[in-house]
């Protein structure tokens, strides 16, 4: 590795904090600066999700008083994300390089769309949760059991996406929770956070088990990802949202052509 691949992972890791403690979507940075120094794109992939599940450890650790007080509700949620990861890891397992590489684009694209329309998705679907709750508690105790099962398909199938690729995951999450767990932000959050853990976690044992961490990246980025994640928090006092988001948007597209531009 030479030190221009070690400044590139450095300061992709270093964003990859900043965005994702601001608005997400440290991803983009992180597998790109990896496949960028010519690891392969699976392997990239797995070593830059052990590079940023610290970063989830730590977000769980400041919900761990809303992820104590609703640990029952969030325990299937837990079982399928468990699940749905395992799927997804063991599909990107057994896919070439090659074949992944086709992929990657689009599952870039996907990514860069959803971070792009994410407060209207997220608007829209909280509007018509919270409008189904209200009919279910017309109609039916609330807190129904359809509700919750169709929760946990859909987090089935997030989880499926998170532990094959997993960029614009979160976002993902946090839409469908929206629906199903009503307006409190931060119950929500923590919801996310916790599963996004768990998501990680079963794929990262999997990478590894199949040796396709690069440990040297792995750290470096590892390091500077923490580092971003305070300096992540300086940024949200100062920089709107918005705009961060808006980067992260342009970055995400200009990633996405150049995947499918470059061979």
């Amino acid at each position: 590795m030479t030190l221009t691949d070690m400044l590139l992972l450095g300061g992709a890791g270093l964003m990859a904090g900043v965005v994702n403690a601001v608005a997400g979507g440290g991803t983009f940075f992180t597998f790109s600066a990896l496949v960028g120094v010519g690891i392969p794109p699976i392997a990239a992939n797995a070593t830059s999700s052990v590079a940023v599940w610290p970063g989830s450890i730590a977000s769980m650790a400041a919900y761990r008083q809303e992820v104590v007080a609703h640990g029952r509700r969030f325990a299937l949620l837990g079982v399928v994300s468990l699940a749905g990861a395992a799927i997804g890891a063991w599909l990107l397992l057994r896919l070439e390089d090659a074949q992944f590489r086709v992929l990657v684009p689009w599952l870039l694209l996907v990514a860069t769309l959803l971070f792009a329309f994410s407060p209207r998705l997220t608007a829209y679907l909280r509007a018509r949760g919270r409008r189904e709750r209200q009919e279910d508690a017309a109609e039916r105790p609330p807190g129904g059991a359809v509700s919750h099962i169709a929760g946990a398909v859909i987090q089935f199938l997030v989880a499926i996406y998170g532990g094959f690729f997993g960029a614009g995951m979160g976002i993902l999450m946090l839409a469908a929770l929206a629906v199903t767990e009503g307006d409190d932000f931060h119950r929500i959050n923590a919801a996310k956070v916790l599963l996004s853990v768990l998501i990680n976690g079963i794929a990262i044992v999997l990478f590894i088990a199949d040796g396709l961490v690069r440990w040297p990246a792995a750290l470096i980025v590892m390091a500077t990802c923490i580092a971003g994640g305070y300096l992540g928090v300086v940024v949200a006092k100062r920089v709107p949202v918005e705009w961060v988001r808006r980067f992260v948007v342009s970055v995400g597209a200009g990633l996405t052509a150049w995947f499918f531009l470059v061979p």
